[in-house]
């Protein structure tokens, strides 16, 4: 029956599946019926690149738990793509990082398009039976139609996708024989540094490297995958950014190895685990004429075991150990190269279990984390870094009336210890900033060689229902708590909540297919009791009979007390903001797709943020495809922090500097593929990026709690620039400089890619990656026509081939 676009409606076209087996695989068979043959969308892209081709999904539930699940999918073009559902549901907790090996292929036909799948035995966990029951799930997709049809009906407006398949039988006598899979590589780089000159001993044009996966069955239902040297050089890169605020930002996860089995690690409570933490750059750097530091933290070795046992207990467990790292400064004058060490050698740990309880698959899990580092001695390094840092805790979702109604939460507990250094460091970071001299709730402790903290939240929701759906929560973190040795915190000594209401049609109209209208609120309290945000948005989301989707949103930002904008320094008034954002998109099916939407910003003291931006795919032949995704940000920071001067008679003896900034962003995302087969593809990515920042408008806090500055040039005080920007202040007596932080920052990132699956889970990579960036002190805005001079900027370039060959082993 049809998803989309009428909900249980008839089918536009026959569906025939054949399901069949031996003693080594599931073989599905499918006829799928068209019309006109010519209208079926044929999409090339490498496995699991998506597109918009037609296509036949065929979802298992092996275990038969009614929660897990894998997905098998292939396209009209003969595209294999894979999944696996770690939760009951359609999207949620969906990983695609999951790549079995099996077999497929499509052909079109007068009539249709015919498949054929091949999903072997030893791909899929399932205990020992007699008789065995999976659950079975069979979708296809007509993009040209946007039409969605289900083989069990699963209405939108309802909770579940696992729990409703259908039970597929007549598999009597079939077992698992899962071997051990090897899959062995061997890479080599050459590298080119815009620093690579005569006088510079330090660089290395050539490295390589071996290393190998290993995937072991550990009974029917679990998984253990290890890997010794990994290597993720075709992974894509970071996207560009220049981060003003005091906080860190974090970045998705590609790397396939922490990707895949992610949900049975990272549950759904407290944001203890951030994959990235393992093998990323060093913490601490070197400096020199000449340097060489590492690009990444080198993970000697890893182990994940993941699954889920017949008692309905989920298991995620992983140990990874990276390498101690050194970087080399190089002094021209002395001719003489140092070896510092920047990072020590660490080892990470973590256990989560997740059982589910009653006919309502509520869970209950818990957690442990443990983080440990062996300095070896190097004082620079244990006075920078915790020695150790742990958590533990627990979380919980209560499901009712079928997924309906639902009651979650997480509790935990976090402990870093190490020299007092180290735990100086933490005490003062942007997470909690202990040292704030009106934070009377606070005490910085130069002695204390440790820290422990404390999490929970409490959340009801309301999941289904045709036309209301709600939740609400309540989160606390302690000003102690850490956990980013291995999680991510973006700030601590925190009470928040959050509610929202939605209103929402499902069923098609005369003007819109469906549509959603929404509230919500949130804001925060410090454990001080001063109230840290307080915001009001309203979402609205349409989508109208041509499948074309609409968003609208406003927010209102009311003002606030902030803890974190002095940066260490007393408490100041938080401008309040009103913004508006509003997009609009094409179906998801068109074969030139494409997306537009813009923002504008105000805040109490007239600041103005405007940006514009959008993607558009075309796909002018099956094989190729390109997306160009510019993006335009223009406007002003009202209160931008600079530094921190001596003095300062109302601010407790410290002037917290601000300025006027003028920032402008251009940047456009480029994506160019060609697929010469479904295993043989050339992919390309390119970012050319801009960015500027023009200070005016200087002054330091007039007092704490307030807003207003004491603008330098008036109020008793003179303000100077010299050729270079630098600001030279006098009042009265006292005499300070500022620095030019005017720049300009020009940045070009890509990468392309090769890849060919030359033999069944094998797999050839040749990857070109450029990094390009310069920075300089100019106060003008960047403009559009610099863009693409950014490739011509002083940058690296490497060049990588890895070889990699799946050996599956039977003892």
């Amino acid at each position: 029956m049809q998803l989309r676009p009428v909900e249980g409606g008839t089918p536009s076209e026959r569906t025939i599946i054949f399901v069949m087996h031996d003693s080594e695989a599931l073989y599905v068979g499918a006829r799928l019926l068209r019309a006109n043959p010519g209208d079926i969308s044929r999409t090339v892209t490498r496995r699991d690149g998506g597109g918009n081709a037609e296509r036949l999904t065929v979802t298992l539930d092996p275990q038969r738990d009614r929660r897990t699940g894998v997905g098998y999918v292939i396209s009209a073009a003969g595209v294999r793509s894979d999944h696996r559902h770690t939760q009951d549901a359609r999207d949620s907790g969906r990983e695609s990082q999951y790549d079995p090996v099996w077999s497929a292929d499509a052909e079109v036909t007068g009539d249709g398009w015919t498949a054929e799948m091949r999903i072997p035995f030893s791909q899929l966990r399932f205990p020992p039976s007699a008789r065995p029951q999976w659950g079975l799930q069979i979708e296809r997709w007509m993009p040209d139609r946007n039409e969605d049809v289900q083989w069990v009906l699963i209405p939108l407006n309802e909770t579940g996708f696992i729990s409703r398949f259908a039970t597929l039988e007549g598999l009597d006598g079939v077992r698992a024989d899962r071997p051990i899979e090897l899959v062995p590589y061997i890479a080599g780089d050459a590298t080119r540094r815009a620093n690579a000159t005569a006088a510079n001993p330090l660089v290395h044009p050539y490295d390589g490297r071996v290393g190998v996966d290993a995937k072991f069955a550990v009974g029917s239902s679990l998984t253990l995958d290890a890997t010794i040297n990994p290597d993720f050089g075709q992974v894509e890169a970071d996207p560009a950014e220049v981060n003003l605020s005091a906080f860190e930002t974090f970045f998705d996860e590609r790397r396939p190895f922490f990707t895949e089995g992610s949900e049975l690690l990272r549950g759904t409570g407290a944001q203890y685990f951030y994959s990235r933490r393992i093998g990323a750059p060093p913490h601490v750097s070197v400096s020199g004429d000449f340097i060489d530091m590492p690009r990444s933290s080198t993970i000697l070795g890893a182990a994940k075991l993941t699954g889920r046992l017949p008692s309905r207990l989920s298991v995620g467990g992983l140990l990874a150990v990276t390498a101690a790292e050194h970087g080399r400064a190089h002094f021209v004058d002395s001719a003489v190269t140092q070896r510092l060490a920047v990072e020590p050698r660490t080892a990470y740990a973590l256990l989560r279990l997740q059982q589910e309880l009653g006919s309502q698959a509520s869970t209950l899990g818990a957690a442990i984390t443990a983080v440990r580092r062996d300095f070896s001695g190097e004082d620079r390094l244990s006075s920078y870094l915790p020695r150790e840092a742990y958590y533990a805790g627990t979380d919980w979702r209560l499901r009712f009336q079928q997924g309906k109604y639902a009651i979650s939460g997480f509790a935990g507990v976090s402990h870093v210890a190490g020299d007092t250094g180290s735990i100086s460091r933490v005490q003062k970071s942007s997470v909690r900033f202990f040292q704030r001299p009106d934070a009377t709730h606070l005490t910085f402790d130069p002695a204390r060689q440790s820290l422990t903290g404390y999490t929970a939240s409490l959340r009801a929701d309301k999941d289904a229902g045709r036309h209301v759906l709600w939740g609400a929560q309540v989160t606390v973190e302690s000003p102690e708590y850490e956990v980013n040795d291995f999680g991510r915190l973006a700030s601590g000594d925190d009470i928040e909540y959050n509610a929202d209401l939605q209103f929402r049609e499902t069923q098609p109209g005369a003007v819109f297919r469906n549509w959603q209208l929404g509230f919500e609120t949130r804001g925060g309290w410090n454990y001080a009791g001063m109230l840290l945000s307080n915001v009001w948005t309203q979402n609205t989301s349409l989508t109208f009979r041509n499948f074309w989707n609409a968003n609208v949103r406003t927010t209102f930002e009311l003002p606030t007390i902030a803890d974190h904008l002095t940066r260490g320094g007393p408490y100041m008034a938080n401008a309040g903001e009103r913004r508006h954002e509003a997009r609009l998109s094409s179906p998801s099916g068109a074969r030139t797709g494409w997306r537009i939407g813009g923002s504008y910003a105000r805040d109490e003291l007239q600041a103005v943020r405007t940006s514009v931006g959008g993607m558009v795919t075309f796909r002018p032949q099956p094989r190729w495809s390109l997306s160009l995704e510019p993006n335009y940000q223009k406007g002003a920071e009202s209160r931008q922090y600079v530094t921190q001067v001596a003095g300062g008679s109302n601010t407790f003896g410290t002037r917290y500097v601000f300025a006027w900034i003028d920032r402008t962003t251009i940047s456009t995302r480029m994506r160019l593929n060609y697929a010469f087969s479904a295993a043989l593809t050339l992919e390309g990515y390119a970012e050319p990026f801009l960015a500027s920042g023009v200070y005016s408008q200087f002054g330091e806090l007039a007092a704490a709690r307030r807003l207003d500055l004491r603008a330098y040039g008036s109020d008793g005080t003179t303000l100077a620039v010299d050729a270079d920007g630098n600001r030279n202040i006098t009042d009265g007596r006292d005499a300070f400089s500022l620095g030019n932080p005017d720049f300009h920052v020009r940045s070009f990132r890509s990468n392309v890619v090769m890849r060919w699956e030359w033999n069944p889970g094998s797999t050839l990579f040749l990857v070109w990656q450029q990094n390009r960036r310069t920075s300089e002190s100019l106060g003008d805005p960047v403009r559009y026509y610099q863009l693409f001079r950014t490739a011509r900027v002083a940058g690296d370039n490497f060049v990588s081939l890895k070889v990699s060959y799946w050996l599956p082993v039977r003892l």
